[in-house]
């Protein structure tokens, strides 16, 4: 396999957007069409919500063998280049955006950057990986021990290790074995020379979904990448499913895991997908307005105005306008130009942070009694200087209500948390909060509430969560057996 050779300009990411939840990573792949490559580019490009750090394509053909491209930075500015697409022929192809949540996280390395590839006695196959293996230091140190050559710092490389030792005749039967020493979240994309194979973990922490094209298919995190390419949308994977499609169009089904109750990661309709995606056959848009008006049910306030927290907090705002009746207003206006630099900005830019992002419409909040909604607090940096650019603007009172419980608790499932101690929640309640932030109010939605927003209209089943919730409620399906052997204290009784 050849890999396209880098760009030499260095590419580093602003910090001025370090107060949220980072949105894991983004996969998407497809086969039985011409250019593969091109379609999994624009899907890509409409995942490029869930990491903007790196992305990769791998792509087979006949005639040329395996070829990869490989980029730091954004979709729009690698592979939108002819002569980089030129060298990824052929019919099927899969990719990967990243934003890192294991191995050398802020400091990439191109070789940390997937699609991976192996080649096995029965021919090549590449993976990419969305989620984090939670036993994979273990599995590391095993796999070295019997003679594996790591080539980067990411937990997914494991996979491709496990692989290569299975004794099974062909590929996706060892990649069944592999994922069945993998402990986590995962969805899974992954490409020999003729087949595209789609696995979810058995619980369906995170995404994975089914399209068709044409005589071809797509799978991807998201529906919304489906749309950019003109897929149609044909059904989920299923929680613990492998779907195998070849060449041909056939698609077959395999459950390589012991069946157990499905655990989704509820986070993905607070923040992670995008609005114009359907999770579970409801629209994430109309999951976060009802959010919205959960909200303004469990904490109404007196006031003025109902502005967003761009761009996140906007439906729910929109909700908490509608159910509240207070008018909706957009006091704060996103810059859409800033993304990414490539240069280092200097400190008296870094110490205008949020302003280079968001700015206040003065004219509309100046004596008003303003409530901001916002998706999630995580350390609460970013909302003390939204506060105090409201204030600052005139405003008479301000009201913060958020659009998710307290993040009290760090992800251990492919999403970047900070450490336990720096979360906001973790250390303060919900009054102290209120007071550190400076704010005349502020309430977060009940995890009863947020469960009554995405369909459950009886709340959480505390028995029995239907959702992932561990960063909110500390209570993790899986063991998080790297962290544990760290000294992570898992939730107590008195917690």
């Amino acid at each position: 396999m050849t890999d396209s050779p880098l760009p030499q300009t260095a590419w580093r990411e602003t910090p001025f957007d370090d107060d949220k939840l980072k949105e894991e990573c983004g996969i998407f792949g497809v086969n039985g069409v011409s250019t593969a490559a091109n379609f999994v580019a624009l899907g890509l490009h409409a995942l490029q919500h869930r990491g903007q750090e790196a992305g990769g394509i791998v792509v087979h053909d006949p005639e040329h063998g395996f070829n990869s491209a490989r980029r730091f930075g954004y979709v729009r500015d690698n592979f939108t280049s002819q002569a980089v697409m030129d060298t990824l022929p052929g019919p099927i192809a899969i990719g990967h955006v990243r934003y890192s949540t294991a191995g050398s996280k802020g400091a990439t390395a191109i070789r940390d950057v997937q699609p991976f590839f192996g080649e096995f006695a029965m021919g090549g196959a590449a993976i990419a990986h969305n989620g984090n293996i939670t036993n994979a230091e273990e599995l590391r140190r095993e796999l070295i021990e019997r003679g594996s050559i790591f080539q980067s710092s990411s937990d997914s490389e494991c996979i491709i290790h496990l692989m290569a030792r299975s004794l099974q005749k062909n590929i996706p039967e060892r990649m069944k074995d592999a994922l069945r020493r993998v402990e986590g979240a995962f969805s899974v994309v992954a490409m020999t020379r003729t087949k595209l194979i789609g696995v979810r973990d058995a619980l369906g922490v995170r995404p994975l979904v089914l399209g068709r094209i044409g005589d071809g298919y797509a799978l991807a995190s998201e529906t919304c990448a489906l749309d950019i390419i003109g897929a149609e949308f044909v059904r989920e994977i299923e929680p613990g499913e492998m779907v195998v499609i070849s060449s041909t169009g056939e698609v077959t089904s395999h459950r390589p895991f012991e069946q157990k109750p499905s655990r989704f990661c509820v986070f993905e309709h607070v923040y992670f997908s995008r609005p114009d995606s359907i999770l579970g056959g409801r629209s994430v848009y109309e999951t976060r307005e009802n959010i919205g008006r959960e909200l303004a049910k469990e904490a109404p306030v007196e006031a003025d105005l109902v502005c967003p927290v761009p761009d996140s907090g906007t439906p729910a705002a929109i909700g908490f306008s509608l159910q509240s009746g207070i008018p909706y207003a957009m006091g704060i206006i996103r810059n859409q130009y800033m993304g990414r630099t490539f240069i280092e900005p200097s400190e008296q830019v870094r110490n205008l942070g949020v302003r280079l992002k968001l700015n206040v419409n003065r004219a509309l909040i100046r004596g008003k009694r303003v409530i901001l909604v916002d998706d999630s607090v995580v350390r609460g940096t970013t909302s003390r200087k939204i506060k105090e650019m409201i204030l600052d603007a005139g405003a008479a009172e301000v009201h913060f209500r958020i659009a998710s419980p307290p993040t009290a608790w760090p992800c251990f499932y492919g999403v970047d948390t900070p450490q336990r101690e720096k979360l906001l929640a973790a250390t303060m309640s919900e009054e102290e909060m209120r007071t550190h932030l400076g704010v005349d109010s502020l309430k977060f939605i009940s995890l009863d509430g947020l469960y009554r927003a995405v369909g459950e209209a009886n709340g959480r089943d505390a028995k029995a969560p239907q959702y992932c919730d561990a960063c909110f409620s500390g209570e993790y399906p899986v063991a998080p057996r790297d962290k544990l052997a760290k000294g992570f204290q898992l939730k107590t009784a008195a917690e």
